[in-house]
Order: C-alpha cells, then sequence, then structure tokens
C-alpha cells in the first residue's frame, strides 16, 4: 500500500515538477490524482477532503502559480500538509503525568505486533527517555508467549518480570506494579493477549486488567490496518473502558 500510493505520488510530482508554468487546472488536475491515489491506499474520505481542503487555497495561490518553480512549490505544500495530517513533524509523546511506576497497557488484536513493541518501546524509554522500565506478560493463552517476551527483554537490555506459573493475568499485573513500585521503575508495560473486540471472556480480561492497574495509555494497532484501525479503538474503548489509545505500528 506504502509503496503504491508513494509511486502513484511521485508520478503526480514529476508531472508538475517538468511544467515550466501553472495553471489553475493543472493544480486541479494533480489535486483530483492525489485525493484518488489517497482513497485507493484506505484513507477516510472525511480525513481526505480536509487535506483537499487544506491543500488547493495555497497550491493555486498567486505566489505559486508565478513562481519560477511552481511545482516545486506546490510539492512542498502537500508535503507539509501530508506531514500534518499524519499528526504533525514532532510524535505524540507518551502520557507521563502521574507518580510512578506508570503502567502502559499493550491490548489489541492478535498478531498486531503488541510483544515486540512492548520490548521496543521499552527499550525506547530506557535508552532515549531515560526510564526505568519494566515489561511483564499477561499473555497465558498463546504458547510460549511470556517466555517470547521474556528473551526479548533480554535481547533489549531491558528488566522482565519473572516468570510465575499458572498465575491469571490481573495477578500478574498487580506482581507487575508492585514489583515496579518496589524496584524504583518509572515505567511498567504490560503485555497482554490478542483478543477480538467480540470476545466476550477475553475482553473482560482486559477491563479486569484495566481496572486493577489503571493504565494511562493502552492499544496497538497496526499501522497498515487502515480505516479499521478506528474501528477497533473504538472498541476496545468502550468495552474496557480505557482512557487513552494509542495507534503505533510493529515496525517502530
Amino acid at each position: 500500500m506504502f509503496d503504491s500510493l508513494s509511486g502513484k505520488l511521485t508520478g503526480i510530482f514529476e508531472r508538475l515538477k517538468r511544467r515550466g508554468l501553472l495553471t489553475e487546472a493543472d493544480v486541479d488536475s494533480a489535486l483530483r490524482e492525489i485525493r484518488i491515489a489517497l482513497l485507493e491506499a484506505d484513507v477516510a474520505l472525511p480525513a481526505v477532503k480536509h487535506f483537499i481542503e487544506t491543500v488547493k487555497p495555497k497550491a493555486i495561490g498567486q505566489a505559486v502559480l508565478r513562481s519560477v518553480t511552481p511545482g516545486q512549490m506546490v510539492v512542498k505544500i502537500v508535503q507539509d500538509a501530508l506531514i500534518e495530517l499524519l499528526g504533525g513533524p514532532e510524535p505524540s509523546p507518551l502520557n507521563f503525568a502521574a507518580i510512578p511506576p506508570i503502567p502502559i497497557l499493550m491490548v489489541g488484536l492478535q498478531g498486531s505486533g503488541k510483544t515486540t513493541t512492548t520490548a521496543k518501546l521499552a527499550r525506547r524509554l530506557h535508552k532515549h527517555d531515560k526510564k526505568k522500565t519494566l515489561v511483564a506478560s499477561l499473555d497465558v493463552h498463546r504458547p510460549a508467549a511470556q517466555e517470547q517476551l521474556s528473551i526479548l527483554a533480554k535481547q533489549a537490555e531491558i528488566t522482565s518480570l519473572p516468570i510465575v506459573p499458572g498465575q491469571a493475568p490481573v495477578t500478574i499485573a498487580r506482581r507487575a506494579i508492585e514489583a515496579a513500585r518496589l524496584g524504583g521503575f518509572d515505567v511498567v508495560i504490560l503485555d497482554t493477549a490478542g483478543r477480538l473486540a467480540i470476545d466476550e471472556n477475553l475482553m473482560a480480561e482486559a477491563r479486569a486488567i484495566k481496572e486493577a492497574v489503571s493504565p494511562l495509555e493502552s492499544l496497538v494497532a497496526d499501522a497498515m490496518t487502515g480505516q479499521d484501525a478506528v474501528k477497533v479503538a473504538d472498541a476496545f474503548h468502550k468495552n474496557p473502558g480505557t482512557e487513552w489509545y494509542r495507534f503505533d505500528t510493529p515496525r517502530w
């Protein structure tokens, strides 16, 4: 999807830059092509409409049309608008406005990359933000899930909660918070089992975990999910009652 969108946008921009002068009709035609490319890449229609409404007045302005390099100016306008659409040039910071240890709950669909993202996030918090971080696996459903996080944490040079066979997820969560408190950790990341919003038992488990630890951040969704990520976030937000949710890619 990303390769296809990149290729289409590159083609549109190259045609614009090859023109010595641009007319308003040229810009309108290019924006129509950009609109179609974004829609084909599964960008939500309201987002596309807002994007075009933001770009068009600037792209057809006299400062652009009379410029020596109008095509390049349009490319810069589109680039800035895309960056703004994706949240701005700087990533949104995690919420650390609480008394440590701050719990971060990793919940989401099966295969969305929660365990690998847990290790990557913990390493980033430790190395970049200088936060002493503990990770704990609450996934008692997938075979060797707890062992997987333990191995990843060791590779990332992060402390992981010792595994106690037979413990329930809520018990593990409480033990992790207590261990983090006693160990002077700033953050504790809780990796849960993958679940669907229609799985009542697992959603009830997520709700119980949330009530036990009161996380400030929760939800992992693969950036390749597209518009369905909003539906997933909405379902997890309403069901377990989490106050915060965030979209990130496992490739972060």
